[in-house]
């Protein structure tokens, strides 16, 4: 009875920035990253495979994937830099800004971003379980997952943003995974643009997902008599989910790092 009463304040507390004109807004933003995803996703296999000729030659497996990446850069371009116009051009975190706690400031086009980000989430995740485990393995399900319950919580709640923009950001590095995938498949690993590219994102994910993550943590233990504001449900996920996703970043990042080494010595011996 008392989990029950429990669930029952979470539900209203995550409910109470909600409106039936927010409600439609936010249907209508999942709907256009479900739409986007579609659209670039159908693009990315005319625009291959008109400009690139190894495309036609790729099997239906890698040209899935192929096309797949082409929807995850996309989004990660649009988030990154939507999130970056929320964190630091905008003044919607300022501190001294407006009256109300950093905790629970939002807008319009933060809570169209969230929503969008969700389709893409939804989308990817359809496909990676209808093809599994082509498109990855289970811990793309815990990423997408776990991203994806933050991202919806904060979006109803109306608070938190602060931080899922944070992460959100971090997705600045997709692009360049997915374009050492890219240079990979067309055989272009040992070119000059692969070990570029290499550098490239063992940079962009030490700051984007190591650095960034250490000042997540930092501000929230600056701003924790704001945190501890939180509904109960969203302030324990920001305790447990972020924490998950650092770690499954530093993990990552160990691979890229040994990955980097490994190709900094193949250009050197082959000099």
């Amino acid at each position: 009875m008392v989990g029950f009463q429990l669930l029952t304040v979470n539900l209203v507390n995550i409910a109470g920035h909600a409106t039936s004109t927010k409600g439609l807004q936010w249907l209508l933003s999942v709907f256009v990253g479900i739409s986007m995803c579609k659209i670039v996703y159908d693009l990315t296999g005319v625009i291959s495979s008109m400009f690139f000729i190894g495309y036609a030659k790729l099997n239906d497996k890698e040209k899935l994937e192929w096309n797949n990446r082409g929807f995850s850069t996309f989004h990660a371009l649009v988030v990154a830099a939507a999130s970056l116009h929320l964190l630091i051009l905008s003044d919607l975190f300022d501190e001294g800004s407006k009256d109300e706690l950093i905790i629970n400031r939002t807008s319009t086009f933060s809570d169209t971003i969230l929503g969008i980000s969700i389709g893409y989430f939804l989308s990817d995740l359809a496909m990676i379980f209808y093809h599994f485990p082509a498109l990855g393995g289970m811990e793309y399900v815990l990423h997408h997952g776990l991203s994806m319950f933050s991202i919806i919580q904060s979006l109803l709640s109306g608070q938190g943003l602060i931080y899922i923009l944070m992460v959100l950001f971090s997705e600045s590095t997709t692009p360049f995974v997915n374009l050492r995938w890219y240079l990979d498949t067309a055989g272009q690993k040992k070119s000059k643009l692969y070990v570029s590219n290499g550098l490239a994102l063992f940079l962009g994910w030490l700051v984007a997902r190591i650095l960034l993550f250490i000042y997540f943590f930092y501000h929230m233990f600056t701003h924790f008599d704001q945190v501890k504001k939180v509904y109960p449900l969203g302030f324990y996920s920001l305790l447990t989910v972020a924490p998950v996703l650092a770690m499954m970043n530093v993990f990552w990042f160990w691979k890229i790092a040994r990955g980097l080494i490994k190709t900094l010595r193949k250009a050197g011996h082959s000099k």
